[in-house]
């Protein structure tokens, strides 16, 4: 979150975070971590509760009773909920950068580098570069064609569709491809209708990460976290139809290592008292 204030900023957004923890707590947690936005204390998870997202999973004698399920809520400037963000397994999260491009429409931030191929323009990104255990990202490859060339769209029969491929990792697993809307070309010589693609769009595929276990064997120098796939496609324009291409794609991401740092003892929550 904090990484993205300047682009939440942006969009006309304001953040805000609220847990459980005690004021003290939440201090020295922004103090070591360096947040700047603003911390708000629910210690009796009375605001959770409300919520409907106290985690109910945990044992009323354990000293982590009251924790809610991780999760976001967009809010108008009404104070509706128009969007919300939320998981089953506690472990995993949205990214900020992932909201705000797939509830705003916002570009990826990350670095965009360039992918060699014949008849079109190809380019990588992701919503992240830093990422932690757990944290779905969103991956994009943004197309450039020409004009009067086009490729073929997902459903498309009889032709050769655009195809963007993935190998599940030990460390990471890909989610389905989210394709924009195509457009309806009529070949006027066959007499038939295709859905295609033309001009500039992108495509977005949301990769959620493992966990460290799984993610140590993969990781290369320094943290990095390669994932790697390939674009298969058959650009076409007025003229003819080229033969199909299938260009090697990759995002290179660094694996951030879990925060164990525990906030001072004489500031840590106790289990509740049992007795009556």
């Amino acid at each position: 979150m904090e990484k993205h204030t300047d682009r939440i900023t942006q969009a006309g957004l304001g953040l805000a975070a609220i847990s459980y923890d005690s004021p003290e707590v939440l201090k020295a947690f922004s103090e070591r971590q360096g947040i700047t936005f603003t911390l708000l204390s629910d210690p009796q998870s009375r605001i959770i509760t409300e919520y409907g997202i106290l985690n109910q999973s945990v044992e009323k004698s354990s000293m982590v009773w009251g924790v809610p399920y991780p999760g976001i809520y967009v809010l108008d400037a009404n104070g509706k909920v128009v969007a919300k963000y939320f998981e089953d397994d506690y472990k995993q999260r949205d990214t900020a950068a992932q909201i705000l491009i797939k509830s705003f429409g916002l570009d990826t931030p990350g670095p965009h580098e360039n992918v060699p191929a014949k008849h079109l323009q190809i380019s990588t990104s992701s919503s992240d570069v830093d990422v932690a255990t757990g944290q779905h990202v969103i991956l994009e490859l943004t197309v450039d064609l020409p004009e009067k060339t086009h490729v073929y769209a997902p459903g498309v029969e009889h032709y050769i569709p655009i195809d963007w491929k993935i190998a599940d990792g030990a460390g990471y697993h890909a989610g389905p491809v989210e394709y924009p809307a195509s457009a309806v070309m009529h070949l006027e010589v066959i007499h038939e209708s295709v859905p295609v693609f033309q001009g500039r769009f992108r495509l977005l595929r949301s990769v959620t990460i493992g966990d460290p276990a799984e993610l140590k064997p993969i990781l290369e120098k320094g943290g990095a976290l390669v994932i790697e796939g390939s674009l298969r496609y058959q650009a076409c324009d007025d003229v003819e139809c080229y033969l199909p291409e299938t260009v090697p794609v990759k995002w290179t991401l660094h694996a951030l290592p879990l925060d164990r740092t525990r906030v001072p003892e004489s500031l840590q929550r106790k289990a509740p008292s049992t007795t009556p």
